[in-house]
């Protein structure tokens, strides 16, 4: 017998998938060292590529919310050349479970919805109490039926030195000590820190004689260039500027980071850099920062954590009770 190949099939966001590393910490640790190859989404890939525990990314062609049965079947009679002797689906919903299932993979797992008998067959109950945490529900899959959850291993993403220097001189960034801030939320609006907080926070940083830099994709570099405007040569929106993997390397280098509730705050946890957590309609009980060097800002007030995209009484007192003072007094200024 041949050592066993096991397929996970990942989640769509990049908190998530920074978080299923624990579950592939938990299959490499199985005394077969299984290999392990991970159905993703070609945005991942950054990520993916990070985690030593993965051997390959394979990439399911389809749109965020796109059925596609034919591409899954087609996807499915391609894996079965590989014979692997697991599939875990990570999500909860059919689709999910349809690859696994065409690439005829003896043992396939997951949680009991969405009508998945003999799509599944290794099905566990999903207990919403006893799995309070995202990282708790993929943990478990990597376990027997049977077996409790133990310590949860913390993601930790593989940083490139190389790739740092090259930013530092293509971003011409200072050698200030840099706090980077995060002022996206791929959610919604009723889960980021209000950005004129963000900018007062920024003006302290800059008094104090570091940089700051802003961190996020293309749709943030409105909110990042309304943080950083006058405020000098030493607050730097990167917004839309660098790569996923260039995020990775830069938060890294970063002394601090301050972020919404967001992937990249996921991400700041992995590569192990102290980490101010804001939540405002979501919950750190359910999806903390996987690291010992995170604080957590939260109000937990009587309309928290209400998990819309949208403060639905349109006053976001969640966020806008987390003060600058509340943010400034846990940074190194």
């Amino acid at each position: 017998m041949g050592k066993e190949h096991i397929l996970v099939v990942g989640p769509s966001w990049v908190g998530d998938m920074v978080m299923a590393q624990s579950l592939f910490k938990i299959l490499k640790a199985r005394p077969s060292k299984p290999d392990i190859d991970v159905i993703a989404p070609p945005w991942s890939a950054p990520i993916i590529e990070r985690m030593p525990e993965i051997s390959n990314r394979i990439e399911l062609n389809v749109n965020h919310g796109e059925f596609g049965l034919k591409k899954r079947f087609s996807l499915g009679k391609h894996l079965k050349q590989y014979q692997y002797s697991q599939a875990i689906v990570l999500p909860r919903s059919l689709k999910a479970a349809l690859t696994p299932f065409f690439a005829s993979i003896p043992t396939r797992t997951g949680f009991l919805g969405e009508m998945r008998y003999g799509l599944l067959n290794d099905i566990r109950l999903f207990d919403k109490k006893k799995l309070d945490q995202t990282v708790k529900r993929f943990a478990t899959l990597g376990l027997p039926a049977n077996q409790a959850l133990g310590e949860i291993p913390k993601p930790s993403l593989n940083i490139d030195p190389k790739n740092q220097q090259k930013l530092v001189e293509q971003l011409k960034l200072s050698d200030k000590p840099a706090i980077a801030l995060l002022p996206g939320a791929e959610y919604g609006p009723a889960k980021q820190w209000p950005l004129d907080y963000y900018r007062e926070l920024a003006k302290r940083i800059l008094d104090s004689g570091k940089q700051v830099w802003i961190l996020g994709s293309n749709k943030d570099k409105p909110a990042g260039d309304t943080i950083v405007e006058s405020l000098g040569e030493h607050a730097i929106n990167l917004c839309g500027e660098t790569s996923l993997a260039d995020a990775i390397d830069l938060l890294a280098s970063a002394e601090h980071c301050v972020s919404n509730d967001s992937g990249l705050m996921h991400v700041a946890a992995a590569v192990n850099t102290p980490v101010i957590a804001i939540y405002g309609s979501s919950s750190p009980d359910f999806t903390p920062p996987l690291t010992e060097r995170a604080q957590i800002q939260y109000k937990n007030l009587d309309c928290s954590p209400c998990f819309k995209r949208e403060c639905p009484l349109g006053h976001l007192n969640c966020l806008k009770t987390i003060t600058v003072d509340d943010i400034a007094s846990q940074l190194p200024l």
